[in-house]
């Protein structure tokens, strides 16, 4: 560990030097100073952070917020525009895997009791958190003298992007610890379930807003809604589906033919307004259920390969959290995160009761769905683009609530994990992999 430390200490002071003393305009290529910066310094920085029993995770995010432009300034604000390009097909990679985690036989059984403790969290979050900000509405300091309908939008708004969670964080997760048992396939089923969720109530929600503030516009919100959820479904079935023959069929230069996948999915899903997330889980899903073997073979080659992305994709998000942001608003923001903690912890045991779900599994779910990410920023930025006068307040707070989560998030899940003795089930043997599979979701 000591030598770790010495080196990852030497490997910062070089960057600290060629950065603070090389002008910004000399720099010429500063996306490669930093891409090789970060594959360095932050895996080893995860190493250290899972020698202390905590996530990689959140090593190469405390890594980027502290080397970032908000505080030491070696990865400067051009370097982290350069590394998060990389977000797209790292997105795209994160959800894939995911998808290929999903055996549509081993989880038939659970599939009845995931919906519904599903449904059940995701109704209690959405209402609990609309009735608190309702009631503390002045006290939030977001546009305080609305009334009526208007603050009954807004409301409905803050509560739809406060309630959301990170599938990227999550699915990362579990990658990196080999994670599979109940807990890991139960949350995954609860935050994609959120996803879906969010982008209809989004959609509606700021529909709703247009509307009480006057500027609704006939755009077809079903079409919309379908082109973007269903449409990504069947863009992704379609792309798994060739990808599938192709494993069964020709299956050569297998990585190379995968990153030409997922470029497109990052690609093709943006110029047509697809949910790259989505596209990427349904052609992963298909590929694992319609060419089992060759799909596990994959997941396996691709968990173990995306190593270097997930490093750039973390360490571009830590150093793009915006510290300015939770110092403005901090305190607010604290006990907002506070709240959300609490009603997911609520809400959660009761959707484990509703859905007859196993204690020792269900009590852990909460706290994997804790983080946020990307998604969430997404949704904020248009918030603000399109009401600027209290949007950029809302934009605000979320970030701050982004930071904190970010940090949070992954400690808790691999925590939760580790209660349940699945970190490192995916390397186990066939025999250990049937028992988990076996294990119940109900209690008795």
């Amino acid at each position: 560990m000591t030598r770790r430390l010495l080196a990852l200490a030497l490997i910062v002071a070089i960057a600290w030097l060629v950065v603070s003393g090389t002008s910004p305009d000399t720099i010429l290529r500063p996306g490669a100073l930093a891409l090789g910066f970060a594959l360095i310094a932050a895996s080893i920085a995860g190493e250290l952070l899972e020698r202390l029993r905590l996530p990689r995770v959140t090593g190469y995010l405390l890594f980027g917020m502290i080397c970032g432009p908000y505080l030491a300034n070696i990865i400067t604000r051009p370097m982290a525009r350069e590394l998060r390009l990389i977000n797209g097909l790292a997105v795209v990679l994160i959800a894939f895997i995911a998808g290929l985690e999903m055996n549509v036989q081993r989880l038939r059984p659970r599939l009845r009791a995931m919906l519904q403790m599903g449904g059940v969290t995701m109704t209690i979050i959405y209402a609990v958190l609309f009735v608190v900000f309702w009631v503390a509405w002045p006290w939030l300091g977001i546009a305080p003298e609305l009334t009526g309908l208007q603050r009954a939008a807004v409301a409905a708004l803050l509560t739809t992007v406060v309630a959301s969670f990170s599938p990227t964080v999550t699915i990362a997760l579990i990658a990196e610890s080999r994670a599979k048992g109940p807990v890991s396939e139960l949350t995954l089923a609860v935050v994609i379930l959120a996803d879906l969720l969010l982008i209809l109530f989004f959609t509606l929600v700021m529909q709703f807003v247009r509307t009480v503030f006057g500027g609704f516009q006939e755009i077809g919100l079903l079409a919309i809604l379908s082109w973007e959820i269903f449409g990504s479904f069947a863009f992704g079935a379609s792309i798994g589906a060739v990808f599938a023959f192709y494993l069964r069929h020709i299956g050569r230069e297998v990585p190379v033919v995968l990153l030409g996948v997922c470029t497109l999915i990052a690609g093709a899903g943006a110029e047509m307004h697809l949910e790259p997330l989505l596209v990427a889980l349904a052609a992963g899903l298909v590929v694992e259920n319609i060419a089992p073997p060759k799909g596990d073979m994959l997941k396996e080659a691709v968990e173990r390969g995306a190593l270097p992305i997930l490093v750039v994709f973390f360490v571009a998000a830590g150093a793009s959290l915006q510290l300015d942001a939770l110092a403005t608003i901090g305190t607010v923001a604290l006990v907002v995160s506070a709240l959300r903690m609490f009603v997911i912890w609520f809400a959660a045991r009761v959707g484990r009761r509703y859905a007859g779900v196993d204690p020792q599994t269900g009590d852990l779910v909460w706290m994997g769905l804790v983080s946020q990410a990307g998604v969430t920023l997404g949704l904020t930025l248009i918030v603000a683009g399109e009401f600027p006068t209290w949007g950029a307040t809302i934009q605000v707070l979320v970030v701050s609530l982004i930071a904190l989560h970010q940090l949070i998030g992954p400690v808790l899940f691999r925590a939760a994990l580790a209660r349940a003795g699945e970190i490192g089930q995916m390397d186990a043997g066939r025999v250990e992999a049937d028992l988990l599979d076996t294990k119940p979701l109900h209690a008795d």
